[in-house]
């Protein structure tokens, strides 16, 4: 089916992540509607092998698809990182990852040509940030510190505590021995502790939220295909999560920074059974 304008948009992520992406097209794009779906009963992604995140991502965007959603955002960098240009070859419907804008405004920022990726295991495992980096800039030195602990520290709305800034301390050491300029906030949990990020690394050194670049580039897309809603009447978003609905919607609303009224609960497929249909 060809996607029509006035059709909404839909995003998924393994958690509440995602709702830092959400949050910035949401002010972008202001007459748009959005359908939010939060994997959290799978959550975190990190740790997964790269098949089985892949096939989560296929599974999430199938139900996005049924949802009857004209352009699709994976707004985790593990499921972007495993399984995105599968999911672009698959699809009729535009599909925007978060890993290549994050890496063109990386590349464009850094003066030094040293940039740093924080991420989870999954990320730097699959090197995705490394390739697309690479490929701006073959001179590049990348450094990709993979950060196990933050993601489900942040998830569970710890932002401020000293666990979460000796694991921040951690991470960000051998970036600053690299000497980057530059660094990527690889997973959408990240902008929450910014302002740790910013003091503990300098403010000489820029970050890359690549929220804010997603949404632009949803919007350039949305306008270049004609699928853009005509200006005027203020959009809705809704939400659907695999875990507890309730603890999404306290912890959701801390992330997008708009309210959270009510989400859905999707009794999704378990992934693993999905994986061993496929081989």
């Amino acid at each position: 089916m060809t996607p029509h304008w006035d059709q909404p948009i839909g995003m998924f992520d393994s958690g509440v992540g995602g709702l830092t992406v959400l949050h910035e097209c949401l002010v972008n794009l202001p007459q748009e509607d959005f359908i939010y779906l939060g994997d959290t009963g799978y959550f975190p992604y990190g740790p997964r092998p790269l098949e089985e995140v892949k096939a989560l991502a296929f599974r999430n965007a199938e139900f996005l698809v049924s949802k009857g959603v004209k352009l699709m955002v994976v707004a985790c960098n593990s499921a972007s990182a495993a399984a995105l240009p599968e999911l672009q070859a698959a699809l009729s419907t535009p599909v925007v990852g978060v890993v290549n804008p994050g890496a063109r405004a990386a590349a464009l920022a850094s003066r030094n040509r040293r940039v740093g990726v924080l991420a989870s295991d999954a990320t730097v495992r699959s090197q995705s940030y490394q390739r697309a980096l690479y490929s701006l800039d073959t001179a590049l030195e990348v450094t990709a510190i993979p950060c196990p602990r933050l993601a489900p520290l942040i998830q569970g709305g710890d932002v401020f505590s000293e666990e979460v800034e000796s694991a921040v301390r951690e991470y960000v050491e051998p970036l600053r021995r690299a000497g980057t300029d530059t660094v990527i906030l690889g997973c959408t949990h990240y902008p929450l502790v910014t302002p740790m990020l910013r003091r503990l690394l300098g403010p000489h050194v820029v970050l890359v939220n690549s929220a804010e670049v997603i949404a632009l580039e949803v919007k350039q897309i949305l306008e270049k295909n004609g699928l853009a809603r005509r200006e005027g009447k203020e959009g809705i978003y809704s939400f659907y999560s695999t875990g507890d609905t309730e603890l999404f919607r306290t912890i959701g609303a801390r992330f997008l920074q708009f309210p959270v009224r009510a989400v859905n609960r999707w009794e999704a497929e378990e992934p693993l059974d999905m994986i061993e249909r496929e081989r």
